[in-house]
């Protein structure tokens, strides 16, 4: 089967424009600093820690794996606002 040639452009169009709107996500554990008060007590997530929250996703693992912020990821409180933010908490 030929593709024409204009149909290949336009397929081609479409898949860049998709990988541009994908957002790279920085790993960085300073982002989710909106969310200190309810790490840090029984306070409920803020809109933006939910924000946060979403966005730091792919990076919890590695929050998980590290020494210096396991503590806070792995917590009672960090289920909680990944619960309530509806964020599903990660088995790493």
């Amino acid at each position: 089967m030929k593709i024409p040639y204009a149909a290949l452009c336009v397929i081609m169009v479409v898949l860049l424009s998709e990988a541009h709107l994908t957002k790279a996500v920085t790993c960085s554990p300073q982002e989710l600093s909106p969310c200190f008060a309810a790490f840090t007590s029984s306070s409920p997530p803020s809109s933006k820690c939910c924000s946060k929250m979403k966005e730091q996703k792919p990076c919890l693992c590695g929050y998980l794996k590290d020494p210096n912020f396991s503590q806070y990821v792995n917590s009672p409180n960090a289920k909680r606002i990944a619960s309530t933010c509806g964020v599903q908490f990660p088995n790493c």
